[in-house]
């Protein structure tokens, strides 16, 4: 009996593998998904990987085909392959509902093939290195930092979770993202002084810092435009992320 091949496609990823190593075959800028199938529903439908908010990781890791370390992919990457996911398993089609600025409930189908990836400037990338230089305007100091990956996230999701349960008043989402992203400061890497430096930077610093990350991570344009009750174009709008993108058949 001769093995069933499935169908597969490759997906082009918005960093262009600029940020991984010449040995990772994700350098290569593609990556390469099977549709889904019975088993990927199987995934979906896991009570526990829903409990433990890993039910996406476990999807698209069953859909990749291309062998590399998921963990390594950076955060537009995989967003990229989730958006691809879905259309691999339920079509490009994504009925949604909109809310305007005068109240009415607009009903808009995405097409979500139509989104592309968002240009990047190449020349700051050293291609082979997650590694970016960043000089703050205020203090002048030099931040090297890198783009997050799917496991920094991970570290990240689990160190606040302890930082909530010790300290359910306070919030740590900002100063706990930028002690992973950063990786250096004045050329120092020493984990102690990264941490000092976060805790009492400036806030002109910290905000001009997290604005040029945002423009320059590689990422899929995840915004739309509809037409509001009055006819006019509301533009930028982000796509939602409702029970509905990944369960189409659930009701909302």
């Amino acid at each position: 009996m001769s093995e069933f091949k499935f169908p597969t496609e490759v997906i082009d990823l918005p960093s262009k593998g600029l940020v991984y190593p010449e040995s990772s075959p994700l350098s290569k800028g593609t990556i390469e998904l099977k549709y889904m199938s019975a088993k990927e529903e199987d995934i979906l439908t896991n009570a526990n990987f829903i409990e433990k908010g890993i039910v996406i990781d476990k999807l698209l890791q069953s859909m990749i085909v291309t062998k590399c370390d998921y963990e390594e992919l950076i955060s537009g990457d995989k967003n990229a392959i989730l958006f691809a996911a879905r259309i691999l398993g339920y079509g490009a089609e994504y009925p949604i509902e909109v809310k305007d600025k005068y109240g009415k409930i607009i009903p808009v189908t995405l097409n979500l093939s139509e989104l592309k990836n968002k240009q990047i400037d190449e020349s700051l990338f050293i291609p082979g290195k997650n590694e970016f230089n960043f000089i703050c305007p205020q203090s002048k100091v030099t931040v090297t930092f890198k783009l997050l990956t799917s496991n920094d996230e991970l570290k990240i999701e689990a160190e606040l979770k302890g930082l909530k349960k010790a300290f359910p008043n306070d919030s740590f989402d900002v100063t706990t993202r930028l002690k992973h992203i950063i990786i250096a400061v004045n050329g120092d890497s020493n984990a102690e002084k990264i941490r000092y430096f976060v805790d009492n930077m400036m806030l002109q610093d910290s905000r001009a810092l997290r604005k040029y990350i945002n423009e320059i991570t590689p990422d899929l344009e995840m915004t739309f435009s509809y037409e509001d009750s009055k006819g006019d174009i509301v533009e930028g709008v982000s796509v939602p992320m409702n029970i509905n993108f990944l369960y189409p058949d659930a009701k909302l």
